[in-house]
């Protein structure tokens, strides 16, 4: 299995003490280098999460750019954040008959039943956080489930709020147990404070997909009982800050001030404005989603064929202001030459 065994980091100009973790420079891809050429005019269907999720839509547009390289015909059908709507999608995706599909950003173990008829046609999947169990034969008939390793991401964040805290931060971890991966990287994350003499002031289970309406109100609820001692903020992903902003402004606090916010995921282009800006976000643990669009193409193509899934899995960055201070464009885009090795791959 190809794995990393460095942090990437977007770092610069700031020590970094993360026990375990070394901050390195770009480097050349390490993902697979060998593997079936193009299967030519196939059509495969995204089954998208939530569109208005940063790390889902970032999946999304890898995926599209990576199938234009290919050859492929690419349908977005969106799950707008609820099950049902998910189920929906699954069905209209099933009608369509297409050579693959891709589940973008929610537990296929939600989807049981109705990917089961999947299973049943014989369409390969493929699949990003799918569920805890990263790479090769997922859960579910799942070819390959690209994702970093999502411990390895807590640990990060965690960490970091440990250390920004000088050791005693108070934390509080906002999660959605709609998902099983978001309940684990929590989890996570609230032992590694602990476990280090910190705080977890609340462990907050909120739908990811309402954070619009209840971030606002909850964040002025938090603030009102913790006060002072609420240092840091963690989530399982970049959306949860997305609204906490303005009930923070409103309270008097400066966009630097605490709670500070770091997210476990996923690196959104709105999370790292923030960051960039210094507005209510000070890091985020970001994963290469481009690169990881056409990852799941590539899984899909040796899917489609018959071959082995690569077991390729990326590793998360560190993204700080001070490393942003020395880069353009808001996202984790590794320049490592991943679109030239796939493309080589497939022959294109």
């Amino acid at each position: 299995m190809l794995r990393r065994t460095l942090l990437q980091t977007l770092l610069a100009g700031t020590a970094l003490a993360l026990t375990g973790f070394t901050a390195v420079a770009q480097s050349a891809f390490d993902g697979p280098t060998t593997g079936p050429k193009a299967a030519e005019g196939k059509t495969i269907v995204v089954l998208a999460g939530d569109l208005k999720n940063g790390g889902i839509l970032g999946v999304t547009t890898g995926i599209e750019e990576a199938a234009a390289k290919i050859g492929w015909t690419v349908k977005v059908l969106d799950g707008a954040g609820s099950v049902q709507s998910r189920s929906a999608a699954v069905g209209q995706a099933l009608a369509l008959n297409p050579d693959g599909i891709v589940i973008n950003g929610f537990d296929a173990a939600e989807q049981q039943a109705a990917l089961e008829g999947v299973t049943a046609a014989k369409i390969p999947m493929v699949s990003w956080h799918s569920g805890p169990k990263i790479g090769c034969d997922a859960p579910g008939g799942i070819f390959a489930n690209v994702s970093t390793d999502a411990m390895q991401v807590s640990d990060v964040a965690a960490k970091w709020a440990i250390d920004d805290a000088g050791g005693k931060p108070g934390v509080v971890i906002f999660t959605d147990s709609t998902y099983q991966i978001a309940i684990d990287k929590a989890d996570r994350m609230k032992k590694v404070i602990e476990d280090a003499g910190g705080t977890v002031l609340e462990y907050v289970d909120t739908p990811i997909a309402e954070t619009s309406t209840r971030m606002g109100p909850l964040t002025t609820t938090l603030l009102q009982k913790y006060g002072a001692s609420w240092t840091h903020s963690l989530a399982i992903n970049d959306l949860y800050f997305d609204f906490m902003g303005p009930s923070l402004a409103a309270a008097g606090i400066d966009g630097k001030g605490a709670p500070k916010a770091g997210s476990a995921g996923d690196g959104s282009e709105a999370a790292f404005q923030r960051i960039r800006t210094g507005q209510y976000q000070a890091v985020t643990v970001a994963e290469p989603l481009n690169l990881q669009g056409w990852q799941l193409v590539d899984e899909l193509n040796r899917a489609i064929q018959g071959e082995a899934c690569s077991g390729y899995i990326t590793a998360p960055a560190l993204v700080t202001e001070a490393g942003l201070a020395t880069t353009e464009g808001n996202a984790f885009d590794p320049n490592n030459g991943y679109r030239e090795a796939y493309a080589a791959i497939w022959g294109k």
